[in-house]
């Protein structure tokens, strides 16, 4: 089989109806493209793109985003006065193209339709937030004369009131009818779709079977990787360090600044890193984010007085800590050192909210703002190096978790249909169970410590796996 021939057999679907009834949101969404363009404003689709969706370079289906449809009345008069036999449909349909292909009048039309008549899938979007009307009915049957397999999708914009209208009247036009929110379905869903298009037409069946296996592994690959991206901050965030020279006799006070300057730079620029990395695994190019009053992509890693959204509250906090066995022998888990220089001054903590129950039963314990510890060794040609870092913060590595499992909660289970800017609105690791709590207390500490790493980091990893794994179970 030549290559052209295998570009011929690839399944498309062009997807058409009225204006402003969301079929820019249903390629969007189908296609896993966020640069698809989408507006409210009707009618701002004025030429025919082709969106494919490709999974590892290779093409597995193609969607066409058509400007709306507006003269199908007058369409199909012309239609009926041209053709009166039902076989000889199709055929009229591709006359009505090569008849009107400079005519202004029916452009929408003709754009809408030339990929039809080329033997791509039709996809007829309406709302299901307005009635159903006899005005529709012209270009469902216009749509209905080039004889090719056809799939009617209900996409409720503002509300589901007239669902059960629209599927009455869409089931006399359509092979198959269903309703589909392109802002709000969820991965299966869109399989499940594509399982259906396979249904319409023997020649789709095999290759859309292969292109939902397909990406059902990319979907796995894309937590997989993403647990590894997420362990690989955390452990960066427990065991970076940074360290200068400071002469004999001069000051350390700015260089405790400038350590702690670009301490908080390198772990802010790591952190956006990942969530870039974890963007991109799941195909978002064109995603803006903010975060309704909390500066989600930079400084607030380290605002601390935040941090009951990202990591662990308070009583969380004490059970976890206590596990890590850093409680009762003064171990790294829960110590940190309380040299400051004032650099955190006036952040609330919420490690030192809890340090006056911790004190009354564990006298060894000692908490502060500081997030990581500062060390000085000597220099044998005189002065000192002064050191910050690593993380000594019992919160900070879940702060760093809480934050990256919801950036992959919300970016997993976002549509590419979706404008609005990322929203948090509840804490981070509600979902978290006790034991879950402890056990990465326990690995934490023991990165923290340089023991058993290797392991430590490789349990890490499936943990985070398992809980981005969890996104799909429902």
């Amino acid at each position: 089989m030549s290559a052209g021939k295998e570009v011929e057999l690839l399944p498309s679907f062009a997807v058409v109806g009225r204006p402003n009834k969301g079929k820019s949101s249903i390629v969007a969404t189908l296609a896993r493209d966020d640069s698809v363009h989408i507006a409210a404003r009707a009618g701002s689709t004025r030429a025919t793109r082709r969106f494919p969706l490709q999974v590892d370079g290779t093409t597995l289906y193609e969607l066409l985003d058509t400007p709306g449809m507006q003269r199908a009345r007058q369409m199909l008069a012309w239609l009926k006065t041209d053709c009166t036999d039902a076989a000889a449909r199709p055929a009229a349909v591709k006359r009505f193209l090569e008849a009107h292909s400079d005519d202004d009048q029916f452009a929408d039309e003709c754009l809408a339709l030339r990929p039809i008549v080329d033997g791509a899938g039709i996809i007829y979007v309406v709302d299901g937030s307005v009635p159903f009307g006899a005005d529709y009915e012209a270009e469902m049957e216009v749509l209905r004369w080039t004889g090719r397999p056809s799939l009617a999708l209900v996409n409720p914009i503002g509300n589901s009131e007239f669902v059960a209208q629209w599927s009455a009247g869409l089931g006399q036009y359509f092979q198959t009818v269903r309703v589909f929110d392109a802002h709000r379905a969820e991965h299966g869903k869109q399989l499940d779709l594509l399982t259906l298009f396979g249904h319409l037409d023997p020649e789709w069946q095999q290759p859309l079977q292969r292109a939902v296996e397909l990406l059902e592994a990319d979907r796995h690959r894309q937590h997989q990787e993403a647990a590894e991206i997420i362990a690989d901050l955390i452990y960066e965030g427990l065991t970076y360090t940074v360290d200068q020279a400071v002469p004999e006799g001069a000051p350390e006070t700015p260089v405790r600044k400038l350590l702690f300057a670009r301490y908080q730079r390198h772990l802010i620029k790591r952190e956006r890193e990942s969530r870039n990395r974890v963007e991109e695994l799941f195909y978002y190019r064109e995603l803006h984010k903010s975060e309704q009053g909390i500066d989600f992509a930079e400084e607030d890693l380290f605002h601390q007085q935040n941090w009951y959204l990202w990591g662990l509250n308070r009583r969380q906090l004490l059970i976890a800590a206590g596990a890590a066995g850093g409680v009762a022998g003064g171990g790294a888990g829960v110590l940190v050192d309380g040299m400051t220089g004032g650099l955190l001054g006036g952040l609330a903590t919420l490690a030192g909210g809890i340090g006056g129950a911790l004190a009354s039963t564990r006298s060894a314990l000692k908490y502060s703002d500081d997030i990581a510890r500062w060390s000085v060794s000597g220099v044998p040609t005189g002065g000192n190096r002064l050191f910050y870092g690593p993380s000594r913060n019992a919160n900070f590595p879940f702060v760093i978790l809480g934050r990256a499992m919801q950036h992959h909660r919300l970016i997993s289970q976002r549509t590419h249909a979706v404008r609005a800017a990322l929203t948090l609105t509840q804490p981070a690791l509600d979902w978290l169970a006790e034991k879950e709590r402890r056990q990465l207390a326990r690995i934490f500490d023991s990165i923290r410590s340089n023991k058993r790493v290797i392991e430590q980091r490789a349990e890490l990893k499936r943990l985070i796996q398992a809980w981005c794994f969890q996104v799909d179970a429902g």
